[in-house]
């Protein structure tokens, strides 16, 4: 965020960069950025997409239909990933040009931090993904499919948090209103949402409820809605650091990649496959496109993602779990971003003082990153751990968030059967 937000929700936790007043003054047009960490990228790529291609192709027996839309959907994201990574540079001149930039304020000392770095940089994500999305309907929907009216709509849901996302970061908007840009974009989905509104349950819960399925009606969209606002909010709030928005994201989408396979390769149930497949659709463009932006915003970045990424990547996992049928899973692959709202509700509800920046202390004589007292993962991780790199933080911080997702599909194995 740039120096002139108000403490709040997002102000408090995204600050990584500081917007100059003499904007012009650093616009010219042949920038040309680092070259994008191809390494990290391909070893991502590696690490998250071949579980998910051997599961698919391997491991189950997934009718031949479903694994040539699997295929389609692949390969249509994989020129996304190329798309992306060659639209960055093109849209980072323009953004620079018209005084979208920063400074990395965890590096405020050192002449890293004074280089002007483009802003806003989501926008190209997520104009990709929207084609690439748009796209794969001509190969996998026909005109009569009953899925196609979700699909638009989770579609205009993406897009309107997009658009919303965008004018945040040009206008500045207040992090209460913030609240309510979620709740603007799930509209489209929540009018158009037909499937079912009960809930199974829990069978140690089963009898004292007196009920094995409870219709919600009303109640199970306004969850929907609270899930979405969730979602978007908490991936911006644990932030601050380089490649930390994108790689939380990218950890959480190969593993929803990886819950819908597996479900899909266990299930019997027709409506039950068609909504995880439905949902990998979704999710398998969001983790190419991520994995180029990755690229670019991994230590020591070359671009910020904005509010624009962060509200876009919460939108399209919401989206995705709630068309998936799939709420309480994702919300366990969630599990940091869960604590780290929970740690942050006294500031951020100004139960106590809230500083503009809850960012690490940053010494310039070691280059090291010191835990202050604010209530979020970034500083409870430096407290706990001793100081550290900005970049060694952000691994450790990303590791935690495999390692939640690996706990959330071993609490399901163990509980399969007995909770439901």
């Amino acid at each position: 965020m740039d120096v002139r937000r108000r403490p709040g929700a997002a102000a408090a936790d995204r600050p990584t960069k500081s917007r100059p007043a003499a904007a012009a003054a650093a616009a010219p047009g042949d920038l040309v950025l680092r070259a994008p960490n191809l390494r990290v990228v391909l070893a991502a790529m590696a690490l998250f997409l071949a579980p998910f291609s051997y599961l698919a192709f391997v491991h189950y027996p997934l009718a031949v239909d479903l694994r040539r839309s699997i295929l389609i959907c692949g390969a249509i994201s994989l020129g996304g990933f190329f798309v992306v990574l060659r639209l960055i540079p093109v849209a980072a001149r323009y953004l620079l040009r018209r005084g979208m930039f920063g400074k990395d304020i965890n590096k405020k000392g050192l002449p890293m931090g004074e280089i002007t770095v483009p802003e806003s940089l989501g926008i190209v994500v997520g104009i990709v993904y929207l084609v690439i999305a748009i796209l794969f309907q001509h190969f996998n929907f026909t005109a009569d499919s009953i899925w196609l009216v979700e699909y638009n709509a989770a579609l205009a849901s993406v897009c309107f948090m997009i658009l919303l996302g965008f004018i945040d970061d040009v206008l500045d908007i207040p992090w209460r209103v913030k609240l309510l840009l979620p709740t603007i974009a799930a509209l489209p989905l929540l009018m158009a949402y037909a499937g079912g509104t009960s809930i199974i349950i829990p069978k140690p819960l089963a009898s004292y409820v007196g009920v094995e399925v409870l219709e919600l009606g009303w109640m199970y969209k306004l969850f929907m809605l609270l899930l979405a606002v969730f979602c978007t909010n908490s991936i911006n709030i644990h932030a601050g650091l380089n490649g930390l928005e994108v790689g939380q994201t990218v950890v959480i989408s190969a593993a929803v990649l990886i819950h819908n396979v597996m479900r899909i390769g266990s299930s019997k149930d027709l409506e039950t496959q068609q909504a995880h497949a439905f949902s990998i659709y979704l999710v398998l463009p969001f983790l190419t496109t991520s994995l180029a932006l990755l690229g670019f915003n991994w230590y020591p970045s070359s671009v910020f993602v904005g509010d624009t990424y962060t509200y876009f990547a919460g939108m399209t996992l919401a989206v995705v779990g709630i068309l998936g049928h799939f709420s309480e899973t994702l919300l366990l692959f969630f599990l940091p971003q869960v604590l780290n709202f929970l740690c942050s509700v006294p500031q951020l509800f100004h139960f106590v003082p809230c500083p503009r920046h809850r960012l690490p202390r940053f010494d310039t004589q070691t280059g090291l990153l010191t835990g202050t007292k604010d209530g979020n993962l970034v500083n409870i991780f430096l407290r706990l751990f001793g100081k550290c790199s900005e970049k060694s933080l952000c691994i450790r911080l990303l590791i935690f968030q495999a390692v939640s997702c690996l706990f959330c599909f071993w609490l399901r194995y163990m509980l399969t059967g007995w909770y439901k």
